[in-house]
C-alpha cells in the first residue's frame, strides 16, 4: 500500500533529486564535509516536508510544512552555487539540478496555492 504523498508528482522530483544530490556529492574532496552535509540535509528536507505535511489533519499544519519544503529548495541553491564556484560541480550539472529545483518550487507554489484555494 502506498502512502498518499507517493503518488504526488513533487514528492517524487524530490526524492530524485535528493537522489541526485547523493551521487553527485558522494565524491566531493576532503575539507568539503560541511557542504555535503549541508546540502544533502537541505535536499532531503524538500521531500521529506511534503511527506509530513500530507500527514497532517489541518490546512495551515500541511501548508506549513510546505512551507518549509520550499524553504528547502531556497537553501539547496547557495549550496549548489558554492559548489559550482568551487569547481566541485560542472556548470552543466549545476544547471541541471537549479532548473530542477526551480520546478520543484513552482510545483511546491501550486500545492499551497491549491489548499488555499479548497475550503477542506
Amino acid at each position: 500500500m502506498a502512502f498518499a504523498f507517493e503518488k504526488l508528482l513533487v514528492y517524487q522530483k524530490s526524492v530524485d533529486f535528493a537522489d541526485q544530490i547523493c551521487s553527485r556529492t558522494e565524491n566531493f574532496p576532503r575539507g568539503y564535509g560541511f557542504l555535503v552535509d549541508q546540502v544533502n540535509r537541505a535536499a532531503l528536507s524538500i521531500a521529506a516536508n511534503i511527506a509530513e505535511g500530507n500527514g497532517r489533519f489541518t490546512k495551515p499544519d500541511r501548508r506549513n510544512f510546505f512551507g518549509i519544503a520550499r524553504g528547502s529548495v531556497q537553501e539547496c541553491v547557495p549550496l549548489l552555487e558554492l559548489a559550482l564556484r568551487r569547481s566541485l560541480l560542472a556548470p552543466s550539472d549545476h544547471e541541471v539540478l537549479k532548473a530542477q529545483l526551480e520546478e520543484i518550487a513552482r510545483m511546491l507554489s501550486g500545492l499551497i496555492k491549491g489548499l488555499d484555494d479548497r475550503d477542506i
